[in-house]
């Protein structure tokens, strides 16, 4: 893969001394010595359920200005929301890209009731379908409405995804992978992804960082629990089988 261009470079944390250690988000252990350096195009957030992947992800959201609740700037306006460990973050960057979305599965719900709505308005011109398969994403599954969406707006500049796994098939989460690799080689875009699919993990160069441990820190596909459980159950699940029945 070429060098490509990445934007967000850097996050650390910057507590005031009067700060609430007792309060949310402050109790997530990680925070206290954050001190990231992202240094691929491609970056997964790993952990267990609570280790806080989410709560960071929205953050680094609101810290490059697009709306926790997903979309991209179009929605601040209706569909911002605050991210409460962005004030206790501080970034750096190589340049502020153009282009940047939040991609969730809670969004394109919404997103798919606002394209309806668009087609009763007889003040909307155009066809709000036309750029998505030219027919309603509820009409479709809802991992096929999803990757509709992804292609859509997936602009150059720095796309941030959690768990997109939940809306994908397998076979779903290889689309999504190519098209991950097309972004990436041919239109220098930069991804932050919070998941657990060891799947995407496989993405040749990119960073995992897992928050499992009280701290962040670089681990490989092989070293995740996610590769290790979904190895294992699948090569012996007569043996898993044996633990779970206790």
């Amino acid at each position: 893969m070429r060098d490509v261009q990445i934007y967000l470079t850097n996050v650390r944390s910057e507590i005031p001394k009067d700060a609430e250690w007792d309060k949310f988000p402050l109790t997530l252990p990680f925070v206290k010595n954050l001190d990231l350096r992202i240094t691929t195009p491609v970056t997964f957030l790993v952990g267990e359920n609570g280790s806080g992947k989410s709560t960071l992800l929205e953050a680094l959201v609101d810290i490059a200005g697009l709306p926790v609740r997903g979309g991209g700037k179009n929605e601040l306006a209706d569909h911002g929301g605050e991210s409460e460990l962005a004030p206790y973050l501080r970034s750096g960057w190589t340049q502020r890209p153009g282009h940047g979305f939040f991609f969730r599965a809670e969004f394109e719900e919404r997103f798919a009731s606002l394209q309806d709505s668009r087609r009763d308005d007889r003040d909307f011109i155009g066809d709000p379908y036309s750029r998505y398969g030219g027919r309603s994403l509820h009409e479709r599954s809802h991992g096929e409405a999803f990757l509709h969406m992804m292609r859509a707006w997936m602009y150059p500049g720095i796309l941030f995804m959690d768990e997109p796994e939940s809306a994908l098939s397998p076979q779903k989460q290889l689309t999504l992978l190519t098209l991950i690799y097309d972004m990436v080689e041919d239109r220098d875009t930069q991804f932050v992804i919070a998941t657990h699919s060891p799947i995407l993990m496989t993405f040749p160069g990119a960073t995992i960082l897992s928050l499992d441990g009280g701290d962040i820190h670089e681990i490989t596909l092989e070293e995740t629990q996610h590769y290790q459980i979904t190895k294992g159950i699948l090569e012996s699940p007569e043996r898993y089988w044996r633990h779970l029945r206790g």
